[in-house]
């Protein structure tokens, strides 16, 4: 089991210099989390902080692959991820109004990163995930041709056209012969 007191940093224990730190995330880290979109991976995280007056620049570089679930036959598949973001964190009591910092009680000092992390990794992830081009689940897709067909051809023959509708289609252009 993945323990996620590893992405706790310690903001008022970092030094003036550039601090560097380095993850491997897996099926563990998305099971810790307990999400329900990401179903493994095989990632590589690294965080570069550097610590400025009165704030804390945090560079995220991420790269690999995640397990989704495909839209189209419901297999999983592996969805290749590079991203880089940044997040700027202030110590203080108050949560300011700006949305682009994030407030750290100035007390306890510490940042979790990794929701953080997942959220990038999420934000990552295309809209539709689907496999590439012949590599879907035979049997489902298949199932899927086959109901689609059936449900294309039901609609048209057992839909009747409003006769109001009708009329347009003498609107049309005719081949000419």
């Amino acid at each position: 089991m993945c323990s996620l007191e590893l992405f706790k940093i310690d903001l008022k224990g970092l030094t003036e210099e550039v601090t560097a730190l380095e993850w491997n995330l897996d099926k563990d880290f998305f099971d810790a989390l307990d999400q329900t979109e990401v179903e493994g991976g095989a990632l590589h995280v690294s965080l570069s902080i550097r610590k400025a007056s009165g704030f804390f620049e945090l560079q995220f570089h991420t790269v690999g692959t995640v397990d989704i679930t495909c839209d189209r036959c419901l297999d999983l598949m592996e969805q290749p991820i590079e991203t880089d973001n940044q997040l700027v964190v202030k110590l203080g009591t108050a949560t300011p109004e700006d949305d682009d910092t994030v407030t750290v009680d100035e007390n306890e000092g510490i940042l979790d990163t990794s929701w953080f992390i997942y959220e990038f990794i999420a934000l990552a992830i295309p809209i539709q995930h689907v496999h590439a081009p012949g590599k879907c689940n035979p049997a489902m897709t298949k199932a899927l041709e086959e109901l689609s067909a059936d449900r294309s051809g039901d609609e048209e023959s057992s839909q009747t056209i409003d006769p109001r509708w009708e009329k347009l289609k003498d609107l049309l252009p005719r081949p000419l012969s």
